[in-house]
Formats: structure tokens, C-alpha cells, sequence
């Protein structure tokens, strides 16, 4: 009898204890320390404004390619915050005007807030603001967006996600808009 008591007991802490870990874990504090971090944040807000971009994109992005790790480095060779690839980094420099006459550094948080946030904004003017074909240019390269457009038929109010054929980049613009919408909710208020 006693140990169907005590069975009872247990039973009941786990219980109180998953109800409040799942509680505290939707908290704004939890989801902003843990989940959706906001390191850089002044970086973040700077360049996305200096470049007419949501703030919360850039950190969604950010979220998605580095977690926020600015030594990240992917096995192709994409570096920094922002995963940014060395050629595209150069090519960037070429097109702005700015302090850098190369690339510098992708791991300086900085130097790649700034470059990658030039390079979001280039790509949602050539995508006409369109967020999902942007960010798939981000991950799968413009020139494969391009070609999908001409393809499938696809025009520039382009929302059908699932329809992207590269796995990796459709997990990765969901992703990202998720990310987008989780900093909006955390950080837009």
C-alpha cells in the first residue's frame, strides 16, 4: 500500500513539474534568454534601419544561419553572423560605398551585420519585397530562385513555400519567418 502511495506522489510532482516547465518555457523571459536571444541587438537595429529592413528579419536570419555565433563557419566556407560566403562579401564591398576596400573580416560582428543586411535589402529590391523569394535567394543562390520563377511560372507574390524544390531552403525560409514572427511578438513591443 505504501508504495502505490508513494507512486501517487511521484506521479503527481511530475506532473506539477512538466505543467511548470512548460509554462515558465513560454514566458518572454525564457523564450528571449534561451530561445530567440537578441545578442548585437544595437548592430542589429543599426544597419537593418540604415538599410530599410526589418530588424526582426535580420535576427531571424541571423538566428537560423549562426545562432548567433559569429565565428560560425559552414563547411562551404559561409562565415560570421550572417553566413556570409568570402566571394559574395567581396562582390558586396564592390557595390557599396563604405570604409572597406575588401571584405575585412566576416567573423567581426560588425563587418558582417552590415554586409549581410546590404545584401538582404539588394535582394528584397530584386525580388520586389517579397520575403520568401528573398530569403530563398539568401540559401539557395538568386540564380536558382531565378530559374524555379521561370520554371514553375512562379511571379512575384510567390507564398507557397512548399512548393521551393530545394528541401534545405524551404526548411530555411520557414525557419526564418518563423524566427521573424517569434522577434516580432518578443522584441517589437
Amino acid at each position: 500500500m505504501r508504495r502505490k502511495a508513494w507512486l501517487k506522489v511521484w506521479l503527481v510532482v511530475m506532473i506539477l513539474l512538466a505543467v511548470g516547465s512548460y509554462a515558465v518555457y513560454w514566458t518572454d523571459w525564457f523564450q528571449k534568454k534561451f530561445v530567440y536571444p537578441l545578442p548585437y541587438q544595437d548592430l542589429v537595429y543599426q544597419y537593418a534601419l540604415e538599410n530599410n529592413i526589418s530588424p526582426y528579419l535580420v535576427a531571424g536570419v541571423i538566428l537560423a544561419e549562426s545562432k548567433f555565433n559569429p565565428k560560425a563557419k559552414s563547411p562551404k566556407g559561409a562565415t560570421g553572423l550572417m553566413q556570409i560566403m568570402p566571394e559574395t562579401g567581396q562582390w558586396i564591398v564592390s557595390q557599396i560605398e563604405n570604409e572597406y576596400e575588401q571584405v575585412g573580416d566576416l567573423t567581426d560582428p560588425e563587418t558582417n551585420i552590415q554586409l549581410g543586411t546590404w545584401y538582404l535589402t539588394s535582394l528584397r529590391k530584386e525580388f520586389s519585397s517579397n520575403e520568401v523569394l528573398m530569403l530563398a535567394a539568401y540559401n539557395g543562390g538568386r540564380g536558382n530562385v531565378k530559374q524555379w520563377m521561370n520554371k514553375y511560372g512562379w511571379t512575384m507574390q510567390f507564398d507557397e513555400i512548399q512548393q521551393i524544390p530545394f528541401r534545405e531552403t524551404r526548411e530555411y525560409v520557414g525557419k526564418v519567418l518563423h524566427n521573424k514572427q517569434r522577434y516580432e511578438e518578443l522584441y517589437g513591443r
